[in-house]
């Protein structure tokens, strides 16, 4: 089931996306919210009627760096050996279809698509065996960077954190097991031009590893978003561009980069 949240009239929910093709999509609006048990309503609205917000509200994001080799190499870094994990502020979030601001205190932005997992339930120290069943779903990210800043820069708040970093979206996937998003096709493209692309089977160190490791340290609650690191190919945004991350089995996250105003 894809899982989105959305705005209309003033008003936010969640719903269900029915259908197939940009012109048949419907969303039938769930009573509730999703991490519980709940019910459709049968109220149904086409999607192109809604603004596509960003699909959770996660008390953190915590995002993992350097788990594709090849991209650790082009940026000229060595593979951490263990997952190498930092956090980005909830105020960084945009939806699918919103703009990415072009942060004033950089030069130089690059493009990140991701996989992200969804979690949905609390959970502490979990084990291996169990990450599957902490998982609510997947989603698509772009951990938006300002390079220079972070090369600069000795830890990465502003680098990654900055308001509009982490587009999110277009919904939850909830359909997809385990072993299927340790295997899934990673893409970015810029204004049409293929930019990454990947797999989720070259991660160094697979979804249920970052799961073990992240709540070896702290609780994560239902909404909380892991971005599990960028193939190789990453590069430079522009005011003006439209950057999409397309993953296989989930949907596309497109947003326009924009100057700040």
């Amino acid at each position: 089931m894809r899982i989105a949240r959305f705005s209309i009239d003033g008003n936010v929910g969640y719903g269900a996306v029915e259908g197939e093709g940009p012109d048949g999509l419907v969303l039938d609006i769930i009573k509730g919210i999703p991490y519980a048990d709940f019910e459709l309503s049968g109220t149904k609205v086409p999607l192109s009627k809604v603004r596509l917000l960003p699909p959770v509200l996660p008390n953190k994001i915590v995002a993992f760096g350097r788990n594709y080799r090849e991209h650790a190499a082009e940026l000229g870094n060595e593979v951490p050996d263990a997952p190498f994990a930092f956090l980005k502020p909830s105020t960084s979030l945009v939806g699918s279809g919103d703009a990415v601001t072009y942060p004033s205190f950089s030069q130089e932005l690059h493009h990140e698509a991701e996989l992200a997992v969804v979690i949905g339930r609390m959970c502490r120290e979990v084990p291996r065996e169990r990450a599957k069943d902490v998982i609510f779903g997947y989603t698509c990210a772009n951990d938006v960077t300002a390079r220079d800043v972070q090369r600069r820069e000795k830890q990465w708040a502003r680098a990654k954190g900055f308001d509009g970093a982490c587009p999110l979206g277009p919904w939850v996937e909830t359909g997809i097991d385990l072993a299927a998003a340790n295997d899934l096709t990673v893409q970015c493209t810029v204004n049409g031009q293929q930019r990454q692309l990947g797999s989720t089977s070259e991660m160094i160190h697979p979804i249920e590893d970052l799961i073990v490791n992240i709540s070896e340290a702290m609780t994560l609650l239902p909404g909380d978003v892991i971005l599990t690191g960028t193939p190789a190919g990453v590069g430079p945004l522009n005011v003006g561009d439209e950057v999409a991350v397309t993953i296989e089995g989930i949907g596309t996250l497109t947003n326009k980069v924009i100057k700040r105003g």
